[in-house]
């Protein structure tokens, strides 16, 4: 029962981990689909709770039963034969995009919060990331296992911070900043990252097969994202309207915390740009080993010198216009994803 219990965590942990990403740590992402929404805001992190919860969990199970070795597998399965190989084609690119843009990520983090270069920030990141994966699934299980409940704990301790300040019921009743609407915020926010996702979903359901322990994983990912969404929600939204002129709206919330929390703030936003990175390079070199005739060690190896590479020339600003694209992409998959009956066994 506790080797269940446990691989259930280990699997959620991941689903975390492969979600959140450097917009997730530095609250711009969670800034812009769902505080400016204000008190609506609530209802987009409920609605995006159950949906990632559900369909994460669809998505292992549909990899489980298809014994899918990638999400090309699963694009396939949802869009069909002609559809589905443009689906998996478009899914590449924009991986190598975030892949690129992850790493530049760390590259700016060791340049301008620590004073040391972008080059070593940039390669030393590569080299750890490598070196887990190169032990497959159980290497991003394991380091997933570790980082994301200190994101966990970091979200936790923000929002505890504000509990005690008199404008905390407030944010009950906040107003709406800006055009939109919060439920076609929330459906984006979950097309967008269960589309990016399936990189690791997919497979990981593959491994794993067990359905109740897949399920059990789902919910524990799909809640605890869910949980970390509201926690920061709440903290941001009690720096509002300041917060909607910040690069890093959450910084706000760490200057009052001091300096051990802010170096707890940098170390957390590192893990979280890692976790994204390792599944995104996972993903990448499982699709593109069945295609090229090389070992994945040296896949993954060319991914990486690639992405240094290009984020040197301002590749990452590709993912800017992409993005935007692959989100309504990610709305006919999710969309299919509900509604195809699972494959039989």
């Amino acid at each position: 029962m506790g080797n269940r219990v446990m691989a259930a965590c280990r699997i959620g942990f991941t689903y975390i981990g492969t979600v959140v990403g450097a917009g997730f740590a530095s609250g711009q992402e969670i800034m812009q689909f769902f505080t400016r929404f204000g008190s609506q805001g609530i209802w987009g992190i409920v609605a995006v709770t159950l949906m990632f919860s559900w369909l994460g969990t669809r998505m292992m199970v549909m990899g489980a039963r298809l014994k899918a070795a990638s999400y090309e597998e699963l694009n396939r399965f949802l869009f069909g034969p002609r559809w589905g190989k443009w689906m998996n084609g478009f899914v590449g690119v924009v991986l190598f995009g975030v892949t690129t843009a992850m790493m530049s990520g760390t590259g700016a983090l060791f340049r301008e919060q620590l004073g040391w270069s972008f080059h070593l920030g940039v390669i030393l990141t590569a080299a750890v990331a490598f070196a887990v994966i190169v032990r497959g699934l159980d290497g991003i299980l394991s380091v997933n296992s570790v980082i994301v409940p200190m994101m966990f704990l970091f979200t936790l301790l923000v929002a505890i911070n504000g509990l005690g300040r008199p404008e905390a019921v407030e944010w009950l009743t906040a107003s709406h900043h800006g055009g939109g609407q919060w439920w076609l915020s929330a459906l984006t926010y979950v097309a967008f990252n269960l589309a990016m996702s399936q990189a690791v979903l997919v497979p990981m359901g593959n491994e794993v097969a067990d359905e109740r322990i897949l399920t059990a994983g789902g919910w524990i990912g799909g809640v605890g994202l869910g949980v970390m969404l509201l926690a920061s929600h709440f903290a941001m939204t009690l720096e509002i309207p300041e917060i909607f002129r910040r690069e890093i709206p959450i910084a706000m919330v760490i200057a009052a915390l001091g300096t051990a929390m802010k170096a707890f703030f940098l170390l957390v936003m590192w893990g979280e740009i890692f976790t994204t990175l390792i599944g995104n390079v996972y993903g990448l070199a499982a699709h593109l080993h069945e295609y090229l005739p090389f070992r994945m060690n040296t896949i993954m190896a060319g991914i990486f010198i690639s992405g240094y590479v290009c984020s040197l020339i301002g590749f990452p600003a590709f993912v800017g216009y992409v993005y935007p694209l692959f989100g309504y992409c990610g709305l006919a998959a999710i969309g299919l994803l509900a509604l195809r009956p699972y494959p039989r066994w």
